[in-house]
């Protein structure tokens, strides 16, 4: 194991290869029982992994803001979780990050037949998307994952999760026809909310909530839509509104808590009318 004393570890080089060892070896060091960072030593597969979702995140913002300059960073930070876990697990005679670059790299060679193999690049999105999901569906039965659902994690953002799991289904055939029916399952999943809100208690509210939820990202699959990125989208046009709002209250001296409802729609109208 390499120490904070091996001159190898404070010098740049100019191979991904190297660099890839080099990071692997600060890792080792931050981890050493005796001479590491307590921090890094106290952490385990659980801890870690909100991090590395988190860091996944900030690589999908950067690229988001077109935030070229910082995705690199960003990047940096995810491929430190890569080998923070492999170092984990090398720690507990599970596997090393050879074998997780292994794996990859027969993965995508596996998956690629047309690039790597024999097969014909001449084939359309479509085609090659089929022939990828045939492809998984093999490396699923494989691992025993028999079962339609198998291997969709468990750990993707709720919203991705659904539009997985229902795109899965569909594979099978069930699906809603056309967006009609969707629409009235909505309108069926909204009156059993109300319902709920009305007459039964708070566990029963959530679960009709969340079964609204799941037919929403329904009908955004069948408009072609990702659930995800729509509110993404949603939830940065909600920002700049109300950072609108926040900035022509500021010219008049007062803050959102000094104003009220009605004075707040009506700047988050002006908002609108400018193109925020």
């Amino acid at each position: 194991m390499a120490k904070p004393t091996d001159p190898g570890i404070f010098v740049q080089t100019d191979s991904v290869g190297a660099e890839t060892e080099r990071l692997a070896a600060i890792m080792a060091c931050l981890r050493d029982p005796e001479t590491g960072c307590p921090w890094d030593i106290e952490q385990d597969f659980a801890t870690i992994a909100p991090y590395t979702i988190e860091e996944a995140h900030e690589v999908a913002d950067a690229i988001a803001r077109q935030a070229w300059g910082e995705l690199s960073g960003e990047l940096g930070d995810l491929a430190l979780q890569v080998v923070f876990h492999a170092q984990m697990a090398a720690e507990a005679g599970h596997f090393s990050l050879l074998d997780v670059l292994r794996g990859i790299n027969a993965k995508m060679i596996a998956r690629h037949p047309h690039v790597f193999g024999d097969e014909s690049r001449v084939k359309s999105a479509a085609q090659q998307t089929e022939d990828w999901e045939k492809i998984k569906s093999a490396e699923r039965a494989a691992k025993a994952e028999t079962g339609v659902l198998d291997g969709v994690a468990l750990g993707l953002p709720a919203l991705t999760r659904a539009l997985k799991l229902q795109k899965r289904a569909a594979r099978v055939g069930f699906d809603w026809p056309s967006t009609a029916e969707v629409v009235a399952k909505i309108v069926e999943e909204a009156n059993e909310l109300v319902e709920a809100r009305d007459k039964l208690g708070a566990e029963e509210i959530a679960e009709e909530y969340g079964d609204l939820m799941f037919v929403m990202v329904n009908l955004g699959r069948h408009l072609g839509l990702d659930a995800e990125a729509c509110l993404r989208a949603a939830n940065g046009k909600f920002t700049r509104r109300f950072a609108f709002i926040e900035a022509e209250l500021a010219k008049v001296g007062k803050r959102p808590a000094d104003s009220d409802l009605a004075e707040m729609d009506a700047l988050w109208d002006a908002a609108k009318r400018s193109g925020l």
